[in-house]
């Protein structure tokens, strides 16, 4: 088995199709491989069920001459057994050892090879008329970690977002400070800037169950904002560069950044052109009344208005001009949309509509849709003001974050700045952890309490994981135990499936950036923490009378300790090194 060039399960792919063809005389690229169930001897299991067919057997005597043939062939394979038509595969120990050696002399464990290929994941995207929430923590989440498995996947990542910084959403929040704010600063309110606009556009809704009209002085102020009127362009500067202040000061905390931020206010317009490119290729029609449409019903996606008859542009026009934009400043071969999926049709539109105008870089447009976040007291909603800021989220994260450490005992020798620290990280990576562990597709509801626990599926618990391997560490270094070199023969199977999920590791990067999908990543964090869990109390590393066991035991703790550190970056999880 090369074990310098792939792993495990690409050899046992390369082997299986290499049977199929000399036993029954059939090739075929569907070999479906998964880990072995715990009862059962083995750690790859084959399953035999798509081969019936062609090799006109049942999958249990497929199983039988597979597993016969990888034990005549190969000198990588101890024994197997048959379930039901699963080949259970079981390698010897000397393969599991080679494995170990190799990824413990990889100095790009983690990092696939380079694919010269650029990809843009827009996220974020927040509106100027509140505070950054609940709701927008899973988007800035999903997109900075999805950048992350990107970049250690091989690409190229230009992480990027838009704000919602004109409308009339954010002339709703300036009407309301006109009326109400009696010059209310953020200084002088002892608020941060976008909490303080928030509470104007609170306070417009509230306003307007009283007074209806105030719709129309809103509506108003945004035609004297499109004139460029001094005063109206003047206020809204003014509250918006508050919000994004806030904005910045939240980003910091959540520890969240990009490479290009675009303005609404500067690309609103963009796209009229491209209609006009549509109208002369006949793809887009103009009606009596002057407006232009695409028909899409064909596409079972109904007509989409592209230009008013009043020639003003809507969302789907300015959404086709900035597209181009974005391409033409990075050249990108994918981009990844990370928003609510409350837009998938908006999205399908957009991508149908730019494939029709022959965009080259359409076919690499991906809406990464995300179902919405909920808690447990209900939905949230921004003009009620009944939304979970992010701030206030995360100070209580922390605040439960200090109170369940100071209750284990584990703070005690740490500084005062020391234990903040630990507490934010804590607390931001429970709260990452949780939000990015369920599959993006998914609805879910995030509890706070739930997500801070020293066990079970949880951040901290593989945080606490890894603070583990760095005290073995530093108790390896006290002690002058080296471990470079080792003379292992026999495996225990908690050491095994260590090494297992190590090797796995390459492939759960691949298919989490084909998927753009941070639940799998978040799986194997997990598992390899359970994994170590069980290692550490079955498997004396210094007490082990046999110096051999000592040295490879050190070394892998080394191993797991880097992979659950790689693991939850790509999340972008901090870890600590003392808990």
């Amino acid at each position: 088995m090369n074990t310098q060039k792939m792993n495990v399960e690409q050899n046992i792919k390369t082997q299986i199709q290499s049977g199929l063809q000399k036993l029954f005389d059939f090739s075929t690229d569907n070999i479906q491989i998964q880990e072995t169930r715990k009862e059962f001897a083995g750690s790859h299991t084959v399953l035999c069920f798509p081969f019936t067919k062609q090799a006109k057997k049942k999958p249990e005597e497929i199983g039988e001459a597979l597993g016969n043939y990888l034990k005549e062939q190969t000198d990588w394979v101890a024994d197997f057994n048959v379930v039901k038509g699963f080949l259970n595969i079981v390698l010897k120990d000397e393969v599991w050892l080679k494995i170990a050696q190799r990824l413990f002399q990889d100095e790009k464990f983690g990092q696939l090879a380079p694919k010269n290929e650029k990809v843009m994941v827009e996220f974020s995207s927040p509106n100027t008329n509140k505070p950054l929430h609940l709701g927008h923590l899973r988007t800035n989440f999903l997109g900075d970690s999805v950048s992350y498995i990107l970049k250690a996947a091989g690409y190229e990542v230009i992480k990027t977002c838009v704000v919602n910084d004109r409308g009339i959403h954010i002339c709703k929040s300036m009407l309301a400070y006109n009326k109400f704010g009696n010059d209310e600063t953020p200084a002088s309110a002892g608020i941060k800037g976008d909490k303080l606009v928030g509470k104007y556009y609170v306070a417009f809704d509230k306003a307007y169950k009283e007074d209806e009209s105030l719709l129309e002085e809103a509506k108003a102020l945004l035609i004297k904002w499109e004139e460029g009127e001094q005063q109206t362009v003047s206020l809204w500067e003014k509250l918006n560069n508050w919000v994004y202040d806030g904005f910045e000061d939240t980003y910091q905390k959540i520890g969240v950044s990009f490479d290009k931020i675009y303005y609404e206010s500067n690309t609103y317009l963009l796209g009229k052109d491209i209609v006009q490119e549509g109208l002369n290729q006949g793809v887009f029609e103009k009606r009596e009344d002057n407006s232009i449409w695409i028909n899409l019903e064909k596409e079972k996606l109904d007509q989409k208005l592209l230009l008013r008859s009043d020639g003003t542009s809507v969302y789907m026009t300015q959404d086709l001009g900035l597209a181009d934009l974005k391409f033409q400043d990075y050249g990108m071969k994918k981009s990844i949309y990370v928003v609510g999926d409350e837009q998938d049709h908006h999205f399908k539109v957009l991508f149908t509509i730019l494939k029709k105008l022959g965009r080259s870089y359409a076919e690499g447009l991906h809406h990464l849709s995300y179902g919405m976040v909920d808690l447990p007291s209900g939905k949230m909603k921004s003009r009620e003001g009944t939304v979970v800021e992010a701030d206030e989220l995360l100070q209580e994260m922390e605040e439960i974050a200090k109170a369940r450490t100071q209750e284990l005992g584990k703070v005690e020798e740490l500084s005062e700045a020391d234990k903040q620290e630990l507490y934010h990280i804590l607390a931001l990576g429970a709260l990452r952890y949780f939000l990015l562990r369920v599959d993006p597709k998914k609805r879910m509801l995030f509890n706070p309490e739930e997500s801070i626990d020293f066990q079970g599926d949880t951040g901290v618990f593989i945080q606490f994981a890894y603070v583990r391997t760095a005290s073995i560490l530093r108790k390896a270094a006290q002690v002058n135990v080296d471990f470079s070199q080792f003379e292992k023969k026999q495996l225990h199977p908690t050491e095994q499936r260590l090494i297992y999920l190590l090797d796995s590791y390459a492939s759960k990067i691949e298919e989490a950036a084909n998927n753009y999908n941070p639940s799998s990543i978040a799986q194997f964090a997990y598992d390899l923490a359970k994994a170590y869990s069980q290692f550490w109390t079955e498997c004396p590393i210094f007490d082990d009378s046999n110096p051999e066991n000592t040295q490879f035991r050190i070394a892998l703790t080394q191993q797991v300790g880097k992979g659950l550190k790689q693991s939850l970056a790509l999340l972008g999880v901090q870890v600590p090194e003392r808990m």
